[in-house]
């Protein structure tokens, strides 16, 4: 099979096409032909190895976290009928080194990873979701333990992460305040933000003083920077920070009287089932995408390098990706 690899830590350079042998599913396994892989910041991260410390590595390692795609061959204690489904998975095995990853036209990992995509979802939006949407439910559930009627406070509002957790914060009954560009105003608005503040100059601290004049009760930073320390003073007493971006100042968060800690999401399939019946349900809406052929690797991860992505990039591996959208989703709905 064809897959991007690095066999070292790097620049852009070291992104190669290789062929690789087809993964064979173990006992408990599926392999999913892949449509397509999402790209996220953690993939240029893991290629410059900026990553090296927090997770266990293995060369060559095969970029990408989340994917969308079709179960082609199931492993021995895995119903035969789950051969055909459209399926999407966050495909990052907690406590296994980085090494198998979806930009590739195959991967096999647990089945229950692997939960069925929702019908009204084409294949390229389906792998936008689970890394993004996933982070953002345990940034605000898990980890934010957000209650109904608090007041959330979102960086980086209009990416990935960002967008979807303006939405699941809205529908555990939070009021949501967003930071983003004010090119991106309009499009927070849309997701159904209460109010969109530009991060430039004095705006952050201006809106905020208007919109929570005491403070919000959680913090989720999907930028980190200067937000890993002054996003503490945005939270009033009590009150939560849960970063993506970083390390955050735990020793002045004490002083404050605020809790700060940073996340890296982790695949759980019943969170995943929920978010696909959010999406089902039209409750959650994907992000805007801008799709690229696995061979534009390296422009891609320039572009999520360079920030202010809005949405999801999405890398096409299939060639056939009607096909096996129509014959996953049929097999999904009479399968699931």
């Amino acid at each position: 099979m064809k897959a991007i690899v690095i066999d070292e830590f790097g620049g852009p350079a070291t992104m190669m096409q290789r062929e690789l042998p087809q993964p064979v599913p173990g006992d408990d396994e599926v392999l999913i032909r892949i449509a397509y892989a999402g790209v996220n910041p953690i993939d240029w991260k893991i290629r410059e190895g900026l990553m090296a410390k927090v997770f266990p590595h293995q060369f060559p390692i095969t970029l990408g976290w989340d994917a969308s795609g079709t179960i082609v061959q199931v492993g021995r204690h895995v119903a035969p009928s789950r051969i055909g489904q459209f399926v999407f998975a966050y495909c990052r095995q907690y406590g296994t080194p980085v090494g198998r990853g979806t930009y590739a036209e195959f991967i096999a990992l647990p089945a229950a990873m692997a939960v069925v995509a929702p019908a009204n979802l084409h294949p390229a939006q389906a792998a936008a979701i689970p890394l993004p949407a996933l982070t953002a439910w345990q940034g605000l559930h898990t980890a934010g333990q957000l209650v109904a009627g608090e007041t959330v406070l979102i960086t980086g509002g209009a990416g990935g992460v960002g967008s979807m957790a303006i939405q699941i914060a809205l529908h555990a009954g939070a009021r949501v305040l967003t930071v983003a560009s004010l090119e991106n105003h309009a499009f927070v608005l849309s997701l159904g933000a209460h109010a969109a503040i530009d991060y430039r100059g004095t705006a952050l601290a201006d809106g905020l003083r208007e919109l929570a004049p005491d403070g919000v009760n959680l913090l989720l930073d999907c930028v980190g920077g200067t937000y890993l320390s002054e996003g503490l003073r945005y939270l009033r007493p009590g009150g939560r920070m849960v970063t993506i971006a970083g390390v955050p100042d735990v020793l002045l968060a004490g002083e404050l009287g605020v809790t700060a800690q940073r996340i890296v999401a982790t695949a759980n399939p019943a969170q995943l089932q929920a978010i696909a019946d959010l999406l089902a349900a039209g409750t959650l809406v994907p992000p805007p995408l801008e799709e690229m052929d696995l061979a534009d690797v390296t422009a891609a991860h320039a572009k999520s390098k360079a920030g202010h992505v809005r949405g999801k990039i999405v890398l096409k591996v299939a060639e056939q990706v009607a096909v096996n959208l129509a014959d996953g989703i049929a097999a999904g709905r009479k399968n699931s």
